[in-house]
């Protein structure tokens, strides 16, 4: 029970419980001091919970007489909400908070009416949220403990990072603004020293990372949301159509949440269109349907996908 607001709420239950109690006997049960247990006792009269304390050898600390913690009232719909975000924070983070998920479930569990019970049960079987990372999760589980621990207390890091097609790793120092999980990546958001700038990194390609003891403060005008809409990977500044033959249109059909849109031709072709941030990102999608789709614009990526096509070809002639 290490965590503070626990421990509060845990207070409160144990003097609805039984009124009259010794500051001993709750240190005890809390697992505290007696100095942490009258704090405690300050914070929630402080928070407006009517604690009050009788002197005498029957005396203690005991909740005004009729007041109660409001119950647990889930509708079937808000249960199964509450599980399917549990599993989704125990699939993302795997051994960071698969503990206190499962506790958090069994809690819900010893709580609810048999009709929530029965509706979380359901989605159990039937609402599943798997197979969100790209990559193994498990050795990852290190650094993103330290990052979040860095986030946590605003402490700066240093590391050493190899970015995209960069064959040699770099030191920076970062601000760890907050942790995000993005299309199957984890990255760490925040202000690298080096650049002078904010900036995202994924947490797949850190090398070697320290947590130092210089502390920093978040700007107050930081949005981390406004952020990554803005980052320049993410504009889609290109517009791109591609025609399917009539024997790859199906390719085209099954992948519809790939294009903007979707457009079926009377010869059995299908014209699609979709947004990519530059001519690199989306000759590798063109070229992923290679043979069936062709570009119709723009110019430029007609040119490098025939580029890129060439130069394939070329290592798997005979003898080559």
């Amino acid at each position: 029970m290490s965590n503070p607001a626990t421990r509060l709420i845990t207070l409160i239950m144990l003097l609805q419980r039984r009124p009259n109690q010794k500051a001993v006997e709750l240190a005890e049960q809390l697992g505290v001091s007696v100095r942490t247990l009258q704090r405690y006792i300050r914070l929630l009269d402080e928070m407006g919970i009517p604690i009050y304390a009788e002197r005498g050898p029957h005396g203690g600390y005991s909740l005004v007489r009729g007041y109660k913690m409001p119950p647990l009232v889930l509708t079937p719909q808000e249960a199964v909400a509450v599980y399917l975000g549990t599993s989704l924070v125990e699939e993302m983070w795997g051994q960071l908070y698969t503990e206190a998920a499962r506790g958090a479930l069994a809690k819900l569990d010893n709580v609810l009416p048999d009709e929530q019970r029965h509706e979380v049960a359901w989605a159990r079987r039937t609402l599943l949220a798997t197979g969100l990372h790209r990559v193994d999760h498990a050795p990852l589980v290190p650094l993103l403990e330290k990052l979040r621990r860095a986030a946590r207390e605003r402490r700066r890091v240093h590391v050493i990072y190899r970015g995209r097609r960069q064959p040699e790793p770099i030191e920076r120092e970062i601000d760890p603004y907050a942790l995000v999980h993005r299309w199957g990546w984890w990255y760490v958001v925040g202000y690298c020293h080096l650049r002078q700038a904010h900036r995202s990194f994924r947490v797949d390609r850190v090398v070697e990372l320290t947590l130092l003891d210089e502390t920093f403060s978040v700007p107050d005008d930081f949005d981390v949301q406004a952020y990554l809409a803005a980052e320049p990977h993410v504009q889609l500044t290109m517009r791109v159509r591609l025609r399917f033959a009539p024997q790859g249109a199906l390719a085209a059909l099954d992948d519809r949440a790939m294009w903007d849109s979707v457009e079926e031709q009377d010869d059995g072709s299908v014209v699609a269109t979709f947004g990519a941030p530059n001519l690199e990102a989306a000759a590798r999608t063109v070229l992923s349907y290679a043979p069936h789709a062709v570009v119709l614009e723009p110019d430029e990526l007609r040119y490098k996908v025939r580029e890129r096509a060439l130069t394939t070809a070329a290592q798997y002639e005979p003898g080559g």
